[in-house]
């Protein structure tokens, strides 16, 4: 018989992340009187989804609708000498007529039937319906069947004729013993390794229905001899706590019984041989994964435990020469690395059709060990499945002792050695205290200390002690998702019942931490909202970019680039530092395709790595390019200008209640030569201006772009949700106008700042409305026109008034700026 080499020892994992559990299976370790439906609804109540229960058929169809029948009659059919006509009771009332071509039909006969309606499944050729018809000219209700017409054989010699006393119209199935079963598929969730298996879902329904579960029986294991030692010596014991083995001498590899690839098959795993097939029945029954070397290729008689040299190279079963890394854990011999410990056999010390003695190894790995090897070589099988997520230390003697005792009901030979066992610092159960008012909080309704102890205890989890207030808890090694107090609740509940829990009619919550407020998604979500309607469109970007953007800006630029380490392309290798490339990136790709007018906006983050650590921030980056509108017959296109963006942002400053900010020209950049930042207490909250065409065009972006980016951590941290609300004034606003000439490097926001600081109380506002520049005043000048708006809450201003505060006004101006009142 020939083995798959990727099959011996450690098996690949099926392509699926679900489990199947088979319902026969289970009652075999736990008596329970329910269906499978109700198991199934049971389970997903508990926190194992089951997502579906399929019929698993020892043979296709489950010989569905065929049925015992006894011949009453036999006739010879009157038109066709090789037809018979027979009378058949298939335990209806009415014999059902059957037109029968077979030479062995006779009267008397115990004879297996398909019934109509049902469909065979022969063991050649495509399957068929039984209906009723007729044969040359005589009724046929039925088919009386031979051996290769229901599948279940080859031959076709005449039809099966039985010795039964089981009573006209019993099911087919149960005569031939090929009774369906139900398998569970259930998505087992990473924290529920203890559920891996048919045992850790009887542990579940040991505490749901209260009936107690048994393990398989080992008690009648026993060394035959000693004549096949083998020693074992673990050198990392932080990789390999435990190791066990056993040799059985005197094996012969060949196919399994009957029983046991029946068992394989209905959870999806093909049956390869009585040795490999017994390390998976073990592996999905107690949920131990197990190996068995031919103990003939153990050089030395020795078995090293310990990790790799990194670079030597290693072939496994699936002929593939694997390259090491330092912390892959080797099964070796005296001389050569046999297995990668817990992931996969090696090519060369795998179970063969020669093999008459094995080595079985019982071991307990490190979850990080198998995870890290498992992943670097990108293997999983269905034993790192389970080492990586965690199995029981102390289940490791009774899985051995299970496999050899099967070992030996199905390949014969005797137990040749002791048991060896390195287990030099043994783990200890998990000590943990469960405070009862808290567990009824979180529980949300009273159930009772007497009720969580017996749950716990159910569960496998010793209750050590108690007081009035506390359970004293012993948590074994197995539940490894249950490290704190938190984890026994949940256990409690989800036992209990979720939908136990009582909902008031008056129900109100508590929170085990606070909320922020205002909340921080609240606060995005209205401000890219408001965005949103103002015709831009949200861009998602990858915060992994290339270094080569940043190398054109120098040293400076370079620097404090947080480098990805194990990048996969040279063009994704840092993470970005500015919002502006990834903008660039989207704006080329639609302009390329014909898309010029775009307004764009992405909330994202930027990294960089300073001497004490790193930063992350976010930022809000907004992108113009193109036209504001289309050409048409009203109007040309008009460019997206400066202001287009300013007012936007100047919006969302208000809406953020950022408005008390101060204007201030932009420090030239690589990114910017122009535009101006809104500063807030001595922080840039916001900066808007036009991207630096070396910029735009090492990105291949031809367009003008106008950019604008928000500093939101400082935004969201400093903003608050409260609304201050006044009366509507009831005296009149009074607007003055002046016009002035000062400086070139003047700016508006420079006279709007000097005119807030001399006028406090009534001046509600500055504006500009001209701006002029030409041959009519002095060169290096400008003229502004402005214009003011003052306002006194509490009476009507008079003219004296109004004059006061514009003469004042002016007189700063040409204080503070030199200004020359044009009158």
């Amino acid at each position: 018989m020939g083995i798959g080499s990727h099959e011996r020892g450690y098996t690949l994992q099926n392509n699926r992340n679900n489990m199947l559990i088979s319902f026969d299976w289970l009652k075999q370790l736990i008596n329970i009187d329910i269906t499978a439906e109700e198991t199934g609804a049971l389970l997903t109540s508990s926190g194992l989804e089951v997502e579906a229960i399929h019929n698993f058929d020892q043979v296709k169809g489950g010989l569905e609708g065929i049925v015992i029948g006894e011949v009453l009659t036999c006739e010879r059919h009157p038109d066709a000498d090789r037809l018979s006509m027979t009378t058949v009771d298939i335990g209806t009332g009415e014999p059902s007529q059957i037109v029968c071509g077979a030479p062995n039909v006779a009267a008397g006969q115990k004879v297996v039937v398909a019934t109509v309606n049902s469909t065979l499944y022969p063991t050649e050729g495509e399957p068929f319906k039984i209906k009723k018809s007729k044969i040359r000219g005589a009724a046929s209700e039925g088919m009386i069947c031979a051996e290769d017409e229901i599948g279940i054989g080859n031959s076709h010699a005449g039809i099966m004729v039985l010795d039964t006393d089981l009573p006209n119209g019993t099911p087919a199935a149960e005569y031939f013993g090929l009774g369906s079963d139900k398998v569970f598929e259930i998505g087992l969730t990473p924290n529920r390794a203890d559920a891996a298996s048919h045992l850790g879902v009887a542990r579940d329904l040991k505490a749901l229905l209260r009936v107690p579960y048994t393990l398989p029986s080992v008690e009648n294991f026993k060394v035959n001899n000693s004549s096949r030692p083998v020693e074992v010596e673990i050198e990392n014991l932080e990789a390999c706590p435990r190791y066990a083995g056993v040799t059985v001498s005197g094996v012969k590899v060949g196919p399994s019984p009957e029983w046991l690839q029946k068992r394989l098959r209905a959870i999806d795993l093909a049956p390869i041989n009585n040795i490999v097939d017994v390390t998976n029945y073990v592996l999905h029954e107690l949920g131990q994964p197990l190996h068995a070397f031919d103990a003939d290729k153990i050089k030395g008689n020795k078995i090293v435990v310990k990790t790799a040299e990194a670079g030597s190279t290693f072939v496994t079963l699936d002929g593939v020469e694997r390259k090491l890394k330092a912390n892959d854990l080797m099964i070796c011999n005296v001389e050569e690395p046999m297995a990668i410990g817990g992931v996969f056999g090696g090519k060369e010390s795998g179970v063969s059709d020669e093999t008459t003695s094995i080595f079985i190894e019982s071991a307990y790995f490190s979850p990080d060990f198998i995870r890290r090897t498992g992943m670097a070589h990108g293997l999983k099988t269905d034993a790192s499945f389970r080492f990586e997520r965690g199995t029981d230390p102390n289940m490791v003697i009774t899985a051995l002792k299970r496999a050899a005792l099967l070992v030996q009901e199905v390949a014969g030979g005797e137990v040749s050695s002791d048991i060896v066992d390195v287990y030099p610092q043994p783990i200890q159960n998990l000590e943990l205290t469960l405070d009862i008012e808290r567990a009824h909080t979180l529980i949300g309704q009273h159930i009772g200390a007497e009720r969580m102890k017996e749950i716990l205890t159910d569960l496998g989890i010793e209750v050590t002690g108690e007081t009035n207030t506390h359970l004293q808890v012993s948590v074994p090694p197995f539940k490894v998702d249950v490290t704190r107090e938190a984890d026994l609740v949940e256990e409690i509940l989800r036992i209990y019942g979720f939908n136990n829990i009582e909902v008031s009619e008056h129900m109100a919550t508590t929170y085990m931490a606070s909320f922020p407020k205002p909340y921080p998604e609240d606060i995005n979500k209205t401000i890219l909202d408001y965005i949103s309607a103002n015709g831009f469109h949200e861009i998602i970007t990858n915060s992994i970019t290339n270094s080569n953007y940043y190398a054109a800006g120098g040293d400076e630029e370079t620097a404090g680039l947080v480098k990805v380490l194990n990048y996969n392309s040279e063009d994704l290798d840092v993470l970005r530092k500015s919002m502006v490339f990834s903008g660039l990136e989207v704006l080329r790709y639609n302009i390329n395709r014909r898309q010029r007018d775009l307004k764009l906006y992405e909330l994202g983050k930027v990294y960089e790595q300073l001497e004490e650590g790193y930063k992350e921030s976010r930022k809000l980056a907004l992108y113009m390019a193109g036209n504001t509108t289309a050409e048409s017959w009203k109007q040309p296109a008009q460019k997206m200008a400066f202001h287009d963006l300013a007012g936007l942002v100047q919006n969302v400053l208000q809406k953020l209640n950022a408005a008390d900010y101060e204007v201030q020209a932009l420090e030239p950049s690589r990114y910017m030569r122009q535009g101006i930042a809104y500063v807030k207490n001595g922080t840039v909250i916001a900066q808007v201006g036009l991207l630096d065409a070396a910029v735009t065009k090492a990105m291949d972006v031809k367009e003008q772009v106008w950019y604008a980016e928000l500093n939101w951590d400082y935004l969201t941290k400093k903003y608050k949700d409260k609304l201050v609300a006044e009366e509507l004034p009831k005296f009149p606003e009074v607007r003055r106008d002046l016009s002035l000439v000062v400086d070139r490097a003047v700016t508006f926001e420079q006279l709007k700042q000097v005119a807030l600081r001399t006028e406090r109380k009534l001046l509600q506002g500055v504006n500009v409305f001209d701006v002029y520049e030409g041959d009519k005043i002095e060169a290096g000048k400008k003229a502004y026109a402005l214009s003011f708006t003052l306002l006194d809450r509490q009476q009507t201003l008079t003219d004296k008034v109004i004059d006061g505060v514009m003469t004042r006004l002016m007189q700063q101006f040409e204080k503070q700026l030199g200004a020359i009142i044009r009158k």
